[in-house]
């Protein structure tokens, strides 16, 4: 994948990385909206790519090949469900890459002598540009995991000494718990950086404990991600904190919104001028949906996310997509689904429900609705049901006072 993001940067053609853990059925959708030309696959994957339609291509380029891409060519487009269940393309130029770059290289004191280890999935902007293409930038050495494995992440610290890694907050859990965990060697890692939600404090504080300072990173799919970012110098002092302004873009608060511009920020959804409307306005904010405070000494501390967004196991998760699955069926009156509180995954999604008249429903009922409709980790892994849901004096449900009553 790492070949094809600098060959298309080459030719001026933009990649669009696949989340593996979607369904066919979801596949097709960001398919039929970006229209891709090629298809590349590796050997696991080749059988379903060659279901979705598209031609393969092959990873070779001429030898006479000439380079047309420039900076201000767009590069990349990561699909977002969003809010509203559909998914969206965010539009990033060669130019944000490079200086999200320039903000990694600062943010983690990135240089040549520095190792990465890499277990986020790069089909996110997480994987591929908190440290991963910032590292290539640097000239920085990159190990790459195929996936996260809490025994394997702990080996490879030992074995190839990093000195950098991100987990999101429950890798951290799986590596705490791990048998291997007391005694591991661990001190090749000068920074281990986080983020992705409210980062528990206990999580922050074993990795302290263990001379690992641990940062943060806030930042979303649209800001390519790194926005705001807590420095190794500021690790101990400012535990929770999601740090300060990357210094190649501004953050502001708008009735404690945060709201992000600069070279960054992703141009568009790709093909909805609407969508792209909405959280883009004139001066070129990105308006996130997520609230932050920010202390006296200009440190920002996130509140929650006024989307409702519920990320578990660092995957974001819209409410949007379950209840349109649940919105089908003729033996649910009305859902909504929250973020609860989950002991593995930080988060995770309950489906509030309220059967129809007549309807016998129980919670396998439930969940079969979603076995051929959403990849699995999207799934619910509670059902409430319910009479009624609480709804303000417009019929809008009232999330807040659901979670307060489960």
């Amino acid at each position: 994948m790492l070949v094809l993001l600098f060959a298309a940067a080459r030719r001026g053609a933009l990649l669009v990385p696949l989340n593996w853990r979607l369904i066919p059925a979801e596949h097709r959708g960001i398919l039929e909206d970006c229209r891709p030309r090629w298809m590349y696959a590796d050997a696991d994957f080749a059988h379903a790519a060659q279901d979705l339609g598209v031609p393969m291509g092959r990873l070779d380029v001429p030898s006479d090949s000439v380079a047309r891409g420039t900076d201000d060519d767009d590069l990349l487009v990561v699909y977002t469900s969003g809010t509203t269940g559909r998914p969206k393309g965010a539009v990033l130029a060669q130019s944000a890459l490079l200086w999200n770059g320039y903000n990694s290289l600062h943010a983690h004191d990135l240089g040549q002598t520095d190792h990465v280890l890499s277990t986020l999935p790069m089909f996110h902007v997480g994987g591929l540009n908190n440290q991963t293409v910032p590292a290539l930038l640097a000239g920085a050495t990159v190990t790459l995991h195929k996936r996260f494995e809490p025994g394997r992440w702990l080996q490879d610290v030992q074995a190839c000494r990093p000195t950098l890694s991100l987990l999101v907050p429950a890798a951290m859990q799986a590596v705490i718990a791990h048998p291997e965990w007391p005694r591991a060697d661990l001190s090749s890692l000068r920074l281990l950086m986080t983020g992705s939600m409210v980062v528990p404090e206990s999580l922050i504080r074993a990795f302290h404990e263990r001379g690992v300072p641990v940062g943060q990173i806030y930042g979303s799919t649209e800001t390519s991600p790194i926005a705001v970012y807590l420095t190794r110098e500021d690790a101990q002092r400012k535990v929770g904190s999601t740090g300060k302004p990357a210094p190649h873009c501004e953050v502001k608060l708008v009735n404690g919104e945060i709201c992000v511009r600069g070279p960054n920020v992703m141009r568009r959804y790709w093909n909805d001028p609407v969508a792209s409307a909405s959280v883009l306005d004139a001066e070129g904010w990105f308006h996130s949906g997520d609230l932050a405070r920010v202390d006296e000494a200009g440190f920002y501390w996130i509140m929650g996310r006024s989307k409702d967004v519920i990320i578990s196991g660092g995957e974001n998760i819209y409410p949007a997509e379950l209840e349109n699955v649940l919105a089908d069926s003729p033996d649910i009156a009305e859902s909504a689904v929250i973020g609860v509180p989950d002991a593995r995954w930080g988060e995770a999604a309950c489906a509030v429900v309220v059967p129809s008249p007549g309807a016998r429903l129980d919670e396998a009922a439930v969940l079969a609705l979603f076995r051929e409709r959403l990849a699995r980790y999207k799934h619910p892994r509670r059902v409430v049901f319910t009479d009624a849901l609480p709804k303000n004096a417009l019929g809008k449900v009232q999330k807040q006072e659901l979670k307060k009553r489960l």
